[in-house]
């Protein structure tokens, strides 16, 4: 005995109210991004099949959905767009009059600024080969021409009212030549999340399905990040140093690590993509009784939220939002 109390970290576990008041790590409805698929020529929401509970919206029921999200205290919504025509360059991505275009004005116009609203800007949803760029005679992606591409979407989801455009496509020096066109097109105020740190990962496979945006061929290890390579760091920061307010780190849950070194690394804001393939396998566990979904849902944001990321997106976001009040 060394004379002092005995420790009973015990105490402040005993009841949910002593839980709560000690808790170190609480997420709230504002910290959640609702990811969104919007397709155009459909008439009534197509269920996506691996991805229980989601779909791919009108433009009318996507403005329904984006008013509830907002209603149910949700931080923010991103937008991925499905077009009814793709080619080589992505055409649809940077038309005016196109559907991530027209969404954006729709919801912007349906919540104003109760949500932010951010908009997907990859080239990958777009085109008729399914790349995140324009290719090369040889198929490899073309970094600068796809620069190209980005920088005009960025400047097209802007004028259709984006507060925040994402550059998913992890082409070198992305974020530079957009912050540099939306400045030029006097859209200053516009902040860029960018896809810093996103890995060649096996748990985008539904997303694909929704988005309807899977490689015809080949994949996309050659510009997204390998799982066993040790660069997030100076991607993250590289993108830091050429504009980006926010960086994402992409998937979340089997890269904890990842968000918990770019967090202490990084100056701006840190957000995590809980993705597609991490929601299928909790809603299909749940789905034969092999866990609890609702303890799944909220032990998964924590632990998102512990390793240091400030904002996560989620395709539970409306439902956490209403259940955490």
């Amino acid at each position: 005995m060394t004379g002092f109390p005995a420790v009973r970290p015990r105490r402040l576990r005993r009841t949910p109210a002593l839980r709560r008041l000690a808790a170190h790590t609480s997420v709230r409805g504002a910290d959640l991004v609702l990811p969104m698929f919007v397709k155009e020529g459909i008439t009534e929401p197509v269920p996506v099949p691996s991805m229980p509970g989601v779909v791919q919206h009108t433009r009318d029921s996507l403005r329904k959905a984006a008013a509830e999200a907002a209603e149910a205290g949700v931080g923010g919504l991103i937008l991925f767009g499905i077009p009814a025509v793709k080619d080589g360059r992505g055409s649809a991505a940077d038309d005016p009059g196109g559907i991530i275009q027209a969404a954006l004005r729709d919801v912007t116009a349906e919540v104003g600024n109760d949500i932010v609203v951010m908009a997907d800007l990859c080239l990958c949803e777009y085109t008729d080969h399914g790349h995140c760029g324009v290719l090369t005679d040889s198929g490899a992606v073309d970094n600068d021409a796809t620069l190209e591409r980005y920088a005009a979407t960025a400047v097209a989801q802007a004028r259709a009212g984006a507060h925040v455009v994402a550059p998913s496509g992890m082409m070198d020096g992305q974020v530079a030549a957009i912050r540099r066109a939306l400045d030029e097109a006097g859209e200053p105020e516009v902040a860029i999340c960018a896809y810093a740190v996103k890995y060649a990962s096996c748990f985008y496979g539904p997303f694909r399905d929704a988005a309807e945006g899977a490689p015809r061929f080949g994949d996309r290890a050659s510009y997204q990040q390998d799982p066993s390579a040790a660069d997030a760091l100076r991607e993250a920061l590289l993108d830091v140093d050429e504009g980006a307010d926010i960086v994402i780190v992409k998937p979340a849950l089997p890269y904890l690590d990842i968000v918990a070194q770019v967090a202490a690394a990084v100056p701006v804001p840190v957000a995590a993509y809980q993705v597609s393939g991490e929601y299928a396998m909790a809603e299909a566990a749940a789905a034969r009784g092999w866990l609890d979904r609702d303890r799944a849902i909220m032990e998964t944001l924590t632990a998102i939220k512990r390793a240091g990321a400030g904002i996560i997106l989620t395709y539970w976001a409306a439902e956490a939002a209403r259940r955490l009040g």
